[in-house]
């Protein structure tokens, strides 16, 4: 009879709890998001201009964050102050607008029909000329036919150094400028190289395409007016990483960490609705840099205080993860990482869609931590993988556990339409409870253990075959170097290893990620042949087949 009425007197204790509970909830969360909406509203305004990594827009962004963490009373951990700044040396560039070259007074198309070669020089000459003859002071053609097939065997051989000494020799010959073309149908290779550091030549050197020689000069013995003027720019912007630390004196340091850069106008080529528009970047990532702010905040009032908190708002992202990267390599703080969270693109949880969760299994102790911390108002995808397009990537190879918190694309992904109206900004709030949780629940645990995951292929441009790697997209030498490469794949059968430098497959060249990607569209299934590659200084040959 006691316990019967003990049992009456807690139960409406317990219920009374359970709505106190319920109501303090609903107001924290009614707190977090107003913030997450002003926050994305300004992060994601024109007034930015898309927060182009090194543009005033970034740093418009940085200032703001900066704000916020003093207002969440963070430390201080950058270089300077919250700042920890870093050059995106991008190479040679050549803007269509500063570029020209015309045939009888038509003007051809930059990249399209023509590109200039990275080690052309920045000058200009016009003239009437026949492709036929090599007159003194004139603009003078070489067809690198012949070359190719004279040296379609030779491993050793260098297209670029082959065009440099042609170059020179014309140009102490009376040559005024020199095209370049091949009539043949073997692959030339002849590409613009932005990381080529080789000095200059004396004479514009201009690589004309197959079809744009075909049609503009379809009788070579002919007499044709040109004008020519090759414009070559140095890339450099300034970015920064913001980063703030909370202070727990504890052993271990959680990263929390998002990117806040976006695509500006465009102007890199990797938007998916071209050049020209303001892309915001709501969702990716004003969304996951608000979580970044509302984490902070909320974390300062923590007991889960066996952890520091350090808080990182990475710029360079869209560009190659730069910013994360380059933190890693130059840490303004010299902790023991216990793991990493990574939010990107955490605005638009749709439950159809759900909320993808990567990461889960770079440390043995996440099973246990999701097998405990739930939430009935997500639907939930746990992803194993450690590896991916985004900064937890690069301390997962750094030997980091990681957690990679993403709502999945959605059609207004890198396009100028990825508005804040278009923000769940409920359901974000539900998934930083989320994350609150998940902390907690590591509080106890000590510093986690780390495993390696199977890594994603790199599935861009719908490439008919892959090598089963991850590119280190800061890589700024000649060729592409890898990050990480997948058990089972063409590339560990073929014996490949995480910082070999691929410089060709088959007969394509390559000097970078881009047209890396162009060579693996020459190949099918089954197809068989070499890869060429620099390990550690050293050129290595190897057989594959995909």
């Amino acid at each position: 009879m006691k316990k019967l009425f003990l049992i009456i007197l807690v139960l409406p204790l317990f219920h009374q709890g359970n709505a106190q509970s319920k109501r303090a909830k609903a107001k924290a969360d009614k707190v977090t998001t107003a913030n997450l909406e002003r926050h994305i509203q300004y992060l994601a305004s024109d007034k930015l201009e898309g927060r182009r990594a090194g543009t005033p827009g970034e740093k418009l962004a940085m200032e703001y964050i900066v704000k916020n963490f003093e207002k969440y009373k963070l430390t201080p951990k950058g270089d300077d102050g919250y700042i920890q700044a870093f050059e995106i040396n991008e190479g040679k560039n050549f803007n269509a607008a500063d570029n020209y070259f015309s045939v009888n007074g038509t003007k051809l198309d930059p990249k399209g029909d023509y590109y200039p070669l990275a080690f052309s020089a920045n000058t200009g000459t016009k003239g009437s000329v026949s492709p036929m003859l090599r007159e003194k002071d004139q603009i003078w053609f070489w067809n690198v036919a012949d070359l190719m097939e004279d040296n379609k065997n030779n491993p050793h051989f260098d297209v670029n150094t082959a065009i440099k000494e042609e170059a020179t020799n014309d140009a102490s010959k009376g040559a005024k400028a020199l095209i370049i073309y091949n009539s043949s149908s073997l692959a030339d290779n002849i590409l613009f190289d932005k990381n080529d550091t080789s000095a200059a030549v004396s004479i514009p050197v201009v690589y004309l395409t197959k079809a744009a020689m075909e049609r503009y000069f379809s009788d070579p013995t002919d007499v044709f007016d040109l004008a020519l003027d090759v414009h070559l720019t140095v890339d450099n912007r300034v970015a920064h990483n913001v980063i703030g630390f909370l202070n727990f004196n504890a052993p271990n340091t959680i990263v929390i960490g998002a990117h806040y850069d976006h695509l500006g106008y465009g102007e890199d080529g990797n938007s998916l609705d071209g050049k020209g528009q303001i892309h915001n970047g709501a969702d990716d990532n004003a969304s996951g840099t608000a979580a970044l702010m509302e984490l902070a905040r909320i974390l300062y009032n923590t007991k889960s205080s066996d952890n520091n908190y350090l808080f990182i708002a990475f710029s360079g992202e869209e560009l190659g993860l730069l910013g994360s990267k380059y933190w890693l390599q130059h840490p303004t703080a010299h902790l023991n990482i216990n793991y990493m969270i990574n939010m990107d693109m955490v605005g638009r949880y749709d439950p159809a869609r759900k909320l993808t969760i990567g990461g889960y299994g770079t440390s043995p102790v996440w099973g246990e931590v999701f097998s405990t911390t739930t939430d009935g108002n997500l639907v939930i995808k746990l992803d194993s993988t450690g590896s991916g397009p985004s900064d937890h990537s690069a301390f997962y190879h750094d030997s980091i556990p990681v957690l990679f918190f993403f709502t999945n694309t959605e059609p207004d992904y890198h396009k100028a339409t990825d508005d804040a109206d278009k923000i769940n900004y409920k359901g974000e709030t539900e998934i930083i409870d989320y994350i609150v949780k998940i902390i907690n629940a590591t509080n106890d645990k000590g510093k986690l253990a780390f495993l390696t995951t199977k890594d994603l292929e790199m599935k861009s441009m719908h490439l008919p075959v892959t090598l089963g790697v991850m590119p280190d997209y800061g890589y700024t030498g000649q060729g592409m170097r890898i990050d990480g490469v997948s058990k089972g794949k063409t590339a560990e059968k073929a014996g490949l290893k995480p910082g070999d430098v691929l410089l060709q497959l088959g007969d394509y060249k390559f000097v970078d990620v881009e047209s890396y990607m162009n060579a693996l569209q020459h190949f099918r299934k089954g197809d068989r042949t070499t890869i060429r590659i620099s390990r550690n200084g050293e050129e290595k040959t190897f057989d594959i087949q995909f």
